[in-house]
């Protein structure tokens, strides 16, 4: 597999947020989520591990109820079966990685 560079995957929708996919397998999920202002992820249940990495932007990350700023080099785990959400407040992007 060729290295994955960040930079030229980073890419915004302006309509409604669409997470771009880097990696996939039966085990491991890797979405990159590029988030405009306002846009959100609702609380969802989670079925495997979530780690959340922002590398750049702010928002708010719901985890089973509890709201948690999100910074820019900050990362956010989910453990399995928790409800997890984020709404972006400043133009966001998070590597997302699922595991389980």
């Amino acid at each position: 597999m060729e290295p994955i560079h960040l930079k030229e995957k980073i890419k915004f929708n302006k309509e409604h947020f669409i997470p771009n996919i880097l990696y996939a397998s039966p085990t491991v999920k890797m979405p990159l989520i590029c988030m405009e202002p306002g846009q959100e992820i609702p609380p969802h249940e989670g079925h495997s591990v979530g780690i959340f990495y922002v590398k750049e932007g702010k928002g708010v990350f719901t985890l089973d109820n509890k709201k948690i700023d999100m910074e820019k080099d900050m990362i956010v785990i989910a453990p399995e079966g928790s409800s997890r959400g984020m709404k972006c407040l400043e133009r966001m992007v998070v590597l997302a990685i699922s595991v389980g």
